[in-house]
């Protein structure tokens, strides 16, 4: 039996040699996310309609299923140091990284590709993805050939089991993030995100979990966008919120490892330095969620707080502090899983 995320991040970081949960740094990060609790701005509901890259006038069916696009090609953003990253540019506006995905579609549906009805993309050939995730100066986005699998792989179970839209599967789940989560990591292989650590199966699905709370971002947890067990979801593990551990002193990592991520070198996917920075990373979160409920409830207050807004909100701190940030290594993995 596999672990859950959070079972699988809390037994990692009891296990892990290479990552060290840094516990002062952990408290210290807890209180400024509980005074940017109280200011009400940077951790809340994000809906993806508030950005521009997300289509006007979307019915609720093909929102659902622009979410559902977005997050199954939600992987591997990286370039090495020295390389030109992955850029696309949009209505005078130059995007990188996950949001050159969402800009790249954008421009796609705008030129009439049918990205809102998944029983094409089974019939999307290499040349017409490499079409769409063309960007600046002929830029290829990583991993193409993996992306046009993904697609072909939700095409085809959405068609067989869901009448070829995932609001079906949504509604599947009556409510539940939980039975979501299984639905999506049962029938959709590409988000199945797991691995073996000290002999046991562990287990992140971090673009399932994403997709979750995309979900429930979408409408402000509101109709479809109602989740009865939201707060069973863990943070999402990948390469970026690490990086912003580091920096709040809450994860160190020793030299060894320090100096492979300086070098540039690429981790295997499912190693064990790779395994111990997304589990440790999810237990740090666990950790501020429960530090920050603690405070709550000391100063009897109470706001919306949970793993998912805390990731969203480390995710985005990372973004508006890049260059802060850029002499702290991250790993990077060829991997379809985040």
């Amino acid at each position: 039996m596999a672990l859950t995320p959070k079972e699988s991040g809390a037994f990692i970081s009891s296990k892990s040699k290479f990552v060290t949960i840094k516990e002062e740094g952990v408290k210290s990060l807890a209180l400024k996310v509980y005074e940017e609790l109280k200011l009400g701005k940077n951790i809340r509901l994000w809906s993806h309609k508030e950005h521009e890259t997300f289509p006007r006038n979307l019915s609720e069916n093909d929102a659902v299923n622009w979410i559902f696009l977005l997050d199954a090609l939600n992987f591997c953003f990286w370039t090495k140091r020295d390389d030109e990253k992955f850029s696309v540019e949009l209505k005078g506006k130059i995007y990188t990284g996950y949001f050159a995905l969402c800009a790249a579609l954008h421009k796609a549906l705008s030129n009439g590709a049918t990205l809102l009805n998944p029983k094409s993309f089974k019939n999307l050939r290499l040349e017409d993805v490499r079409k769409i995730f063309i960007g600046l100066n002929s830029k290829e986005i990583p991993l193409l050939n993996e992306r046009l699998q993904c697609l072909h792989e939700i095409g085809e179970v959405l068609e067989q089991k869901y009448d070829g839209t995932f609001l079906n599967c949504l509604k599947k789940a009556n409510k539940s993030a939980q039975e979501l989560l299984k639905l999506v990591t049962t029938d959709f292989p590409c988000f199945y995100d797991s691995a073996y650590y000290c002999e046991k199966k562990v287990t992140f699905h971090k673009r399932a979990q994403i997709l979750i709370g995309d979900l429930w971002c979408l409408n402000y947890g509101e109709g479809i966008s109602t989740f009865t067990d939201i707060d069973t979801i863990s943070m999402f593990a990948d390469y970026r919120i690490p990086q912003a551990l580091i920096s709040f002193g809450a994860l160190s990592y020793t030299d060894d490892l320090m100096e492979k991520l300086k070098n540039d070198i690429i981790l295997e996917n499912g190693c064990p330095e790779e395994v111990e920075i997304r589990g440790c990373s999810i237990e740090v979160v666990e950790r501020l969620n429960q530090l920050v409920h603690e405070m709550m409830k000391a100063n009897n207050e109470s706001y919306t707080c949970n793993s998912i807004l805390i990731d969203n909100y480390l995710w985005f701190y990372r973004r508006e502090h890049a260059d802060e940030l850029d002499s702290i290594p991250y790993h990077k993995v060829l991997s379809i899983y985040y």
